[in-house]
């Protein structure tokens, strides 16, 4: 499987629901490290 964003670091403000948590989880899916905050 090829990872676009292995080894990165994203940090996804406004991630606990709607389109904020589907960004976090498509970076995760790509291989990158995913911070993330509520707010």
């Amino acid at each position: 499987m090829v990872t676009k964003l292995k080894g990165k670091v994203t940090i996804v403000i406004g991630s606990s629901r709607g389109i904020g948590k589907e960004i976090a989880v498509g970076f995760a899916r790509e291989g990158a490290d995913v911070e993330v905050s509520p707010e």
